[in-house]
């Protein structure tokens, strides 16, 4: 593939301009970065920056045949942009919309997004590797097109269905997301794991859910009414709802968690999971993360370890090196949960940090699949 790295008014100046906002990266150094990502997936990029409005329209119309895929950020024309939004409508080239900063906690007028509804996704409040996720997503959407399915009636209400080849019925994996239940971590951070499990031979379902920060969190009712819901995905698609494993990193860890001791599955699975929130709360965990996700409701209802037993089998796994959250929150789980009478399985990698778990190419995640693999795919 070849992508097209577009950025609009103002772009030029990264570096120098607002570096508490923007960062102190220059445009030049996160083009070479943006061409390094992209080499690693086997894919090579233009780059190309104008701040004014035409010139960028210019440059989406003569994408067309040339570029497979747009990474774009149009700067403050974001936000008062119609012409922009009919131009990547009108060039279907599936186009990613990107923002440095969150500009959904900035003034109100940049959260509104004129180029929103005709991109394929919107990532913002990342920093300059929000560049990397938008390249990786477009990357995945490509080598594996997944099936948006809803599971209720919000427009967050709903998971990538990816299914592998073959006749099936196929296991299913459901996949939860981290990022301490914050809105501007979205589906796509895991969507890595997602391809890679549907290439293993499960039907892979990765869901969205509502996060904290614009609005009240009701994650846990999403997810576990995806979990209620998902026989639904059986009349459609061969998938073996018996063969369900659910799969959580980080916060998303703690969602499937509480799901799965609500409606029970084959198997569920923490990555380097919140397992305590009454601990994460009072520890501030991710800096106030948890707070803001119970907003004013008592952690004990929402929490794993106050929900034991889970009552399936449960595999954790934690890196000793996660700075994100300690090791020791799978640790005391284990103990609780087999003080419980919970069937654990604990794989406690050394080295191992927050992220590399769920790198499909990392050896901590192919010991996982690995698992996963001898106790679903083989029945």
């Amino acid at each position: 593939m070849h992508f097209l790295i577009l950025n609009g008014p103002n772009l030029n100046l990264l570096g120098t301009r607002e570096p508490e906002v923007y960062g102190d990266t220059t445009l030049e150094e996160l083009m070479q970065l943006c061409a390094e990502w992209a080499g690693v997936l086997g894919h090579t990029t233009t780059a190309l920056q104008s701040n004014h409005e035409g010139e960028l329209i210019d440059q989406l119309h003569a994408a067309r045949g040339v570029v497979d895929a747009i990474v774009f950020n149009p700067g403050a024309l974001t936000h008062t942009s119609y012409a922009l939004h009919d131009a990547i409508a009108s060039i279907d080239i599936p186009t990613v919309e990107v923002h440095i900063s969150n500009v959904k906690e900035r003034e109100e007028w940049r959260a509104e997004s004129r180029i929103a509804p005709v991109c394929v996704h919107t990532i913002y409040g990342r920093g300059t590797e929000g560049y990397r996720d938008a390249i990786a997503h477009l990357h995945y959407r490509a080598v594996s097109p997944p099936v948006s399915i809803s599971y209720g009636p919000e427009p967050h209400q709903v998971g990538d269905l990816r299914i592998p080849n073959g006749e099936g019925p196929h296991p299913l994996a459901v996949v939860v997301h981290g990022g301490f239940w914050r809105h501007q971590w979205t589906r796509d951070t895991i969507e890595a794991l997602a391809v890679d499990l549907t290439n293993r031979g499960f039907a892979s379902w990765n869901l969205e859910y509502s996060r904290s920060g614009l609005s009240r969190c009701d994650a846990s009712d999403d997810i576990s009414l995806a979990v209620a819901t998902r026989t639904l995905l059986a009349h459609d698609y061969p998938i073996d709802i018996g063969r369900t494993v659910l799969i959580g990193h980080s916060a998303g860890a703690h969602l499937a968690l509480e799901a799965a001791a609500a409606t029970p599955v084959a198997k569920v699975v923490s990555l380097a999971g919140v397992t305590n929130l009454v601990r994460a709360d009072s520890e501030g965990l991710g800096r106030g993360a948890t707070t803001s996700f119970l907003d004013g409701a008592e952690p004990g209802p929402h929490c794993p370890t106050e929900l034991l037993p889970i009552g399936v089998p449960v595999l954790l796994v934690h890196g000793t090196d996660d700075e994100s959250v300690p090791v020791s929150y799978s640790d005391e789980f284990e103990r609780d949960a087999l003080a419980r009478g919970d069937s654990v399985q604990y794989l406690r990698l050394d080295g191992v940090n927050h992220s590399q778990i769920i790198d499909p190419n990392h050896s901590s995640w192919v010991k996982v699949a690995t698992l996963l693999e001898e106790s679903l795919l083989s029945e």
